[in-house]
């Protein structure tokens, strides 16, 4: 059977979501949805998608689909999600998978008690590098881990690579708590976290968390758009077995277009990933070279992509990974971070 696939949003985020599943020999796009009526006509007409409407109520009253790519901003995906849940809809939403941790919770019960398929698209989990990192930790190939080094940087906030902020709504709105945004903690927060702590294999129990937004503009403004997200974070967190690391992330990581860095530290070994968005690699100090400090590089094999993994996942009607659950315990990380910074002291989590 072909799975039909309805793409919700249909924004920039939108375009690759479209390509990915089109290419998915049994996963059909049927509709597309957006309250932009020309946006989702013209969207509709480049994916060759021959139903489109403009509310999702519409859309789930002709409900001639399976499963559902939520590509709306962060916070409507709370409630567009729930709605398709309770239509009894599989669901593979982007990230964040809400804007707090109650609501990514409360979300993950909605799907697992509905038996739903539901997975988020944490997309550096399509590195290959991360996937065969988890691998070599798994097998015990650095012994205990004890320290681990994770940052995401990017540097569009001091140049113009993907266009100029000062000028699209699409950055933005990034930077306005007012436009849903959570700054760069939920914006590429989640993201480190989820390849920090899955290339560990373990979860954060502790952390300690510092938040900062810079002056950018007169006034601390540009026309509606108040700048008071937050550009940089970091973290000072300790992990379920006591290891200790250190977590941050920044938009004025000024000489870094989009790269995300983790250094697992065990007893028997260390690795260091690196990673940008279509690309990565894995570096390893094992055994004898652990006297010279010598890295070498590890090979790693092709792995399934994000939307191939949903697919599989409704094929084998087996939910797949990163799923709603794994996305809440990421966010209860990022909301933990924000209190620790208004107070001022440690947290742990749970």
């Amino acid at each position: 059977m072909a799975w039909r696939i309805l793409i919700l949003g249909t924004g920039s985020i939108a375009e690759r979501h479209a390509i990915n599943f089109a290419a998915i020999a049994d996963c059909a796009l049927v509709a597309a949805v957006d309250n932009n009526e020309g946006r989702v006509t013209a969207y509709a007409e480049r994916h060759s998608i021959p139903h489109r409407f403009t509310s999702l109520e519409a859309a789930l009253a002709w409900g001639e689909f399976d499963a559902a790519v939520n590509a709306t901003p962060d916070p409507v995906h709370y409630p567009t999600t729930m709605q398709m849940l309770a239509a009894g809809k599989h669901v593979f939403c982007e990230k964040p998978l809400a804007v707090n941790h109650i609501d990514a919770t409360a979300m993950a019960e909605a799907a697992e008690k509905a038996g739903l398929i539901n997975m988020v698209n944490l997309t550096y989990r399509n590195a290959f590098a991360i996937q065969k990192a988890r691998e070599m930790v798994s097998a015990g190939a650095i012994g205990a881990l004890r320290h681990v080094e994770a940052s995401y940087r990017q540097s569009w906030l001091a140049a113009k690579y993907w266009g100029d902020w000062r000028e699209e709504e699409r950055w933005l709105w990034r930077l306005s708590t007012a436009h849903g945004s959570t700054g760069v903690l939920g914006d590429v927060g989640v993201h480190i976290v989820d390849f920090a702590t899955f290339g560990a294999g373990l979860d954060i129990a502790a952390l300690q968390g510092r938040l900062h937004t810079f002056d950018k503009a007169p006034g601390g403004a540009i026309g509606p758009y108040r700048l008071d997200a937050n550009d940089s974070a970091a973290m000072t967190v300790e992990f379920t077995n006591g290891a200790l690391g250190v977590i941050h992330m920044s938009r004025y990581a000024t000489g870094h277009r989009n790269d995300l860095f983790l250094t697992l530290h065990g007893d028997q070994g260390a690795l260091r990933i690196w990673a940008d968005a279509d690309a990565s690699k894995l570096e390893a100090c094992l055994g004898a070279d652990i006297e010279t400090q010598a890295w070498r590089l590890i090979d790693c094999p092709p792995t399934p992509r994000n939307a191939e993994r949903f697919a599989a996942a409704l094929r084998a009607g087996v939910n797949g990974t990163p799923d709603f659950r794994r996305a809440a315990t990421v966010q209860q990380v990022l909301d933990r971070c924000i209190e620790s910074d208004a107070e001022g002291r440690w947290l742990r989590l749970g």
